[in-house]
């Protein structure tokens, strides 16, 4: 059960991957932080958790990576958008869009009773 919970999380998760990537390349923290932010601080992705989502999507050939110097003399492995990977979040996005309105108006509904009308 616990393997199919995981295996669950990936498309989002891989989605959200790729959306970070879709400004330009990137480190895997500037990866983590730009999810962060942009969840408004609401998602903090683990390394753990990252780290061998970016490996599986450049097995897939939806990454690339190059390893570049950093300025604290260590060299940090950046990671960018190849052709199949934007085309993979073109093709997924207005998918994720359209479940990320449906979660907005589930939310709505499920807020506190007194900011929703009441029902006759």
């Amino acid at each position: 059960m616990q393997g199919m919970d995981r295996e669950r999380r990936k498309p989002p998760l891989d989605t959200m991957v790729l959306a970070a990537l879709a400004a330009g390349p990137a480190h895997g923290y500037a990866i983590i932080e730009d999810i962060k932010r942009s969840s408004g601080e609401r998602f903090a992705l683990p390394e753990g958790t990252l780290y061998p989502t970016l490996h599986r999507l450049e097995q897939a050939g939806l990454l690339s990576s190059r390893w570049v110097p950093a300025p604290a003399a260590r060299r940090r492995r950046v990671y960018a958008l190849t052709k199949p990977g934007k085309r993979a979040l073109i093709e997924h996005g207005p998918a994720w869009q359209g479940i990320a309105s449906v979660i907005a108006v589930i939310d709505g509904l499920l807020g506190p009773a007194s900011a929703r009308r009441k029902r006759a």
